[in-house]
């Protein structure tokens, strides 16, 4: 992932930079850059909208005391801001796959299969993954487990350890 990540948004790059050289070329430069200024205020409308509506959804759920739901107006706020992000980012590719976004069907049918996708990773990474992970970062606990480390002292060895030290406050 690391190889081809960089890669593949370097070709991208190059692609959207191409294909607007070339519909510079069959049309002009002004039509260029109104499709691009065109895009832009689309996707800042559409951010716009999807916050405003997801902001709506956690006040509604604060006043009923629960948990935000995405089922009261069919969800796709996280989509729709994607899709507006990629709106404004400059290019005719990022425009349709952000227009694409903005479709009701697709953002139902790319949540649930990002919904599938994160489950199955889930169940993947096996029961008690996290919680090792708490547990190695504890540094001690009642259960007697202890974080091994090394103690450093800033101090010379020869320094008599029982020193009296300076009150912290006067």
């Amino acid at each position: 992932m690391r190889t081809f990540l960089p890669l593949g948004i370097a070709a991208w790059l190059v692609l959207e930079i191409w294909l607007l050289t070339v519909v510079a070329g069959a049309a002009s430069g002004f039509t260029v850059f109104l499709i691009l200024l065109t895009g832009l205020v689309l996707g800042s409308v559409v951010v716009k909208r999807a916050g405003r509506r997801a902001l709506q959804n956690l006040n509604e759920a604060l006043q009923r005391g629960g948990a935000p739901s995405d089922s009261s107006n069919g969800g796709g706020n996280g989509l729709m801001m994607l899709g507006g992000l990629l709106l404004m980012i400059p290019g005719l590719i990022s425009d349709v796959l952000g227009l694409l976004l903005l479709i009701p069907p697709v953002q139902k049918a790319l949540g649930r299969y990002a919904e599938r996708t994160f489950d199955r990773k889930l169940r993947e990474a096996g029961a008690g993954t996290l919680g090792g992970a708490f547990q190695q970062a504890r540094m001690h606990q009642p259960d007697g487990k202890v974080v091994q480390g090394e103690v450093i002292r800033d101090e010379p060895q020869d320094a008599p350890r029982d020193r009296q030290r300076p009150p912290l406050t006067d």
